[in-house]
């Protein structure tokens, strides 16, 4: 198998181990007939009258088909709100294990597409949120979360328009902001989020089963938080419009509701009758990744689940840990020019303040390491793309392009060519199966795609300017550096593979990594 095989099957498996349906099974139980308790890694919710779902998110579908299974004929009814287009995709792909059955109890709704709130979702939150008004104080409602979710469960604040609050999601997303950034802006203009489903399921029992799709795994960032007790106040989210400059581009409404918000949080003993459960997140997914791996014969080590950051200088990070491998594989893993390159890495890892970034461990590692065996760095996370131009194309693809023309500048500032002393290829996709509003997943590149590519006609720099990755890949060789999958039925964030093999040529002096990608 060639080293992108490699990667794709990494992929596939870290996708496979994170499916909802699994995870849910191995977290939840029912047991007893006439004094049913509802068991959730080891806890116990009696079912005391009606218990009913609702969920909402990228990975619901599969979860409620599971759940639905578990609960039997004590559910009495359910409404989920999926992206669209996920039933058809999930039948395409054979999963059958992942759609509900026929005269299901569970009312599905589709929307979001493009991940963006739409009448249709805003239709299934309307009934979900009718649904939570009406229960008592015996029912349970069980809440199944997933990444996707705001968008899913869109209740603007009257007299705010869901169009007004997409336009500034829009707009927070173009300029940078972080997915937790954004859930805090969500959060303070929504009835919903924030903790407003569980405020108004009460005094109903509230268990939530949640699939992380957020570093650090915040149960009131997760999908905003609509079960969770919020940890931010209105002043929050006027700092974080204005880092942005756009505390003075906001529509009436939203100047309404935010100056009529609490400016403090929710305390959380109004939350007694809830119980917030994480059932998955991109860990599993890491580690599934990383046993197979070395499985395939792979020195693998996972660098963070929480890579974070403006994807220009995740690339520059990516290009500067393989240039420490080719050092190490030419023997130069000691010397004044391996440890330039670790001074460089160090300031940048500094500079971007990755939670959990394992450098230390990679650093170690590489010392007893040689060019008989290949080596696989694996991470996950969620980068940010500021966008400057109007191409089309997701953080993902955008990722893979840079680090492509990283790897290509450095072979033209060295004078030889990377794959003469390593095989590399890096790969970075999204576990949902969709990057941005495209198609694709995410792409693969290696150090000679710009070259090719020009060979093509196509000019890598000229597409990332105009942040139209998707357009590059979909020109270049047909489409095939695309990664494609279809939705997948779960998110947890992005996964990231670096794999490199020594050549005969490894003995060489290995690539400079300029740092201006």
């Amino acid at each position: 198998m060639s080293l992108r095989e490699h990667a794709l099957s990494l992929f596939r498996s870290a996708v496979a181990t994170v499916q909802p349906a699994p995870m849910l099974k191995r977290a939840v139980k029912l047991q007893g007939d006439r004094c049913p308790q509802l068991l959730v890694k080891g806890q116990a919710f009696p079912v005391k009258r009606d218990l009913y779902l609702v969920g909402f998110g990228k990975a619901v579908l599969g979860m409620a088909a599971a759940a639905e299974e578990i609960l039997g004929d004590h559910l009495v009814r359910g409404i989920i709100n999926v992206p669209l287009g996920i039933q058809e995709s999930l039948q395409r792909a054979g999963m059958q294990e992942m759609l509900l059955k026929p005269h299901s109890k569970i009312q599905v709704i589709e929307g979001a597409k493009n991940n963006l709130p739409d009448p249709e979702a805003l239709k299934g939150t309307a009934a979900i949120q009718e649904l939570a008004e009406g229960l008592a104080a015996d029912d349970l409602l069980l809440v199944l979360i997933s990444g996707g979710g705001s968008a899913l469960l869109p209740a603007p604040i009257p007299p705010i328009l869901l169009e007004e609050k997409e336009k500034l999601t829009k707009m927070l997303a173009s300029r940078g902001a972080a997915i937790q950034e954004m859930n805090v802006v969500r959060k303070t203009l929504s009835l919903l989020k924030g903790g407003g489903l569980a405020r108004l399921a009460y005094p109903a029992q509230v268990v939530s089963l949640i699939l992380s799709d957020v570093i650090g795994d915040p149960l009131d960032i997760i999908a905003s938080g609509p079960t969770a007790a919020s940890s931010h106040s209105v002043q929050d989210c006027l700092r974080i419009l204005a880092k942005y400059n756009l505390l003075h581009n906001l529509p009436k409404s939203v100047e309404t509701v935010l100056s009529c918000s609490p400016t403090k949080p929710t305390a959380p003993e109004d939350y007694s009758h809830v119980c917030n459960i994480i059932i998955g997140s991109n860990t599993l997914a890491l580690d599934e990744a990383k046993c197979q791996a070395e499985g395939l014969g792979y020195a693998a080590l996972i660098l963070s689940t929480a890579i974070c950051g403006e994807v220009g200088h995740i690339a520059m990070l990516y290009c500067q840990l393989i240039r420490l491998v080719c050092l190490s594989f030419a023997g130069l893993g000691e010397g004044p020019l391996s440890d330039e390159v670790r001074g460089n890495l160090l300031q940048l890892a500094a500079e971007l303040e990755i939670p959990g970034l394992n450098l230390a461990e990679f650093l170690q590692a590489l010392q007893g390491l040689g060019p008989e065996r290949p080596v696989c760095l694996l991470a996950g996370g969620e980068t940010t793309v500021q966008l400057q131009g109007t191409g089309k194309g997701g953080r993902n693809q955008e990722l893979a392009l840079r680090v492509g023309l990283g790897l290509h500048r450095a072979q033209a500032t060295e004078g030889s060519s990377p794959p003469g002393r390593c095989e590399i290829i890096f790969l970075s996709g999204g576990t949902d199966g969709q990057d941005g509003p495209t198609e694709a997943a995410g792409a693969f590149c290696s150090p000679e795609l710009v070259d090719e590519a020009l060979q093509e006609g196509l000019d890598a720099e000229a597409f990332l300017s105009n942040n139209d990755s998707y357009t590059f890949f979909s020109q270049f060789q047909g489409g095939r550096h695309l990664l494609v999958t279809g939705l997948t039925g779960t998110n947890v964030m992005d996964i990231q593979a670096i794999l490199i093999r020594a050549t005969e040529r490894s003995r060489e002096l290995p690539l400079q990594i300029s740092r201006c990608i």
